[in-house]
């Protein structure tokens, strides 16, 4: 009975306290009168356009002038991947694919070989290694602005600081052929058709290396000290500001204003006298008389034990001539002089600049090449 009291106590106890919840909370009451407004903030100062340095290179109408002078130029004119098809060296520079295979693995794979892969914007641009183009420098998106080790020898680097040694990958010269030095025979073996650098080395020139230095009345100067070479680039002098597609841009047109700034006399089209010089040389080249070389089994030239090669008695004339085609070589031996004043000779012819890339040196070599074959 106790137990029971107890727990009639308890229930009541409980429902009263659930009643007092429930009833006790206040009634709210009107709101407030609202408060005074706060002073407006300061308009923050608008940021940069995060695309204004993409804009600037990325437009329609950077882009229409770009493929307008690239369209005009020899590298996008058609004819210079002709060759890019049936030979691998030809490749690294003449195609795209070729090109893209020499960059990665130094060598092109014979499956790139291709006439349809012609240079266009990709050959040469990829994509940008930073886009902190105020701190790091505009690097154009260019597949390699590293110095350049020299397909000729594999030792020797050059390096023009920047965008022009994109230029120097194919620019340079790329004939196995050993540029002609004395030996100790006196003898030298022009064993192609084609002898002499092929048809880059205006980074060679620039650079006033890799030409045969053959002794002289005109020294040679220093590596590098060309002002072209000091105070100009290749990119500077070949791809100015223009209006017009057939000058600067990408047509690699000199144009007069990149040049007019040292050239205040106006723009020089050739060092003085180099093509009368020039026909001076090839003149005397086509005149000089060598000797057949005796070939082995396999049609490689013959040499003694003291390294001299073999001749068999049958004059060659001519070392330089236009037979098959302009400036040829005949096969033969000849001596190491008349060697090196052809590859000085061919040099210069395949320079393309007229001795204006490197005045100085083009004016040793031509001049001194001149008097080895007079002597």
């Amino acid at each position: 009975m106790k137990h029971l009291t107890l727990i009639r106590f308890l229930i009541v106890l409980v429902s009263s306290l659930l009643f007092v919840h429930c009833t006790s909370d206040p009634v709210p009451g009107p709101p407030g009168a609202d408060g005074i407004d706060g002073i407006d903030g300061v308009d923050g100062m608008d940021g940069q356009d995060g695309t204004a340095s993409c804009v600037s290179c990325h437009s329609n109408t950077t882009r229409d002038i770009v493929e307008g002078s690239f369209a005009v130029s020899s590298h996008g004119a058609g004819f210079v991947f002709s060759f890019a098809g049936t030979r691998e060296d030809c490749a690294s520079c003449h195609s795209t694919l070729g090109h893209l295979d020499f960059l990665a693995f130094g060598e092109v794979d014979p499956a790139s070989l291709s006439d349809s892969s012609p240079i266009t914007c990709a050959t040469c641009h990829d994509s940008h290694d930073t886009f902190d183009f105020e701190n790091d420098g505009t690097d154009f998106a260019l597949r390699s602005i590293d110095p350049v080790t020299l397909e000729i020898d594999g030792t020797t680097v050059v390096d023009f600081g920047g965008t022009s040694n994109n230029c120097t990958i194919c620019h340079q010269p790329r004939n196995s052929y050993v540029i002609p030095a004395e030996d100790g025979t006196g003898k030298y073996v022009v064993a192609t058709t084609r002898f002499g650098p092929h048809h880059g080395p205006q980074s060679t020139v620039l650079e006033g290396i890799m030409g045969a230095n053959i002794a002289g009345s005109v020294g040679y100067p220093g590596v590098g000290s060309a002002a072209h070479r000091t105070g100009a680039s290749c990119v500077s002098c070949h791809m100015g500001e223009s209006t017009d597609i057939n000058e600067g841009l990408h047509s690699w047109n000199v144009t007069e204003t990149s040049c007019v700034t040292c050239h205040a006399n106006g723009v020089p089209s050739e060092l003085a006298g180099f093509t009368e010089d020039m026909a001076t040389l090839k003149q005397l080249l086509s005149e000089v008389v060598g000797e057949e070389y005796a070939v082995d089994a396999e049609g490689n030239p013959v040499y003694d034990t003291e390294g001299n090669p073999v001749g068999t008695g049958v004059p060659v004339v001519g070392l330089i001539v236009d037979d098959p085609g302009p400036n040829r070589s005949n096969e033969g031996i000849f001596t190491t002089a008349e060697a090196q004043a052809a590859w000085n000779y061919m040099t210069l012819l395949e320079d393309q600049s007229s001795g204006t890339h490197n005045p100085g040196y083009s004016r040793a070599l031509l001049t001194n090449s001149i008097e080895a074959l007079q002597d």
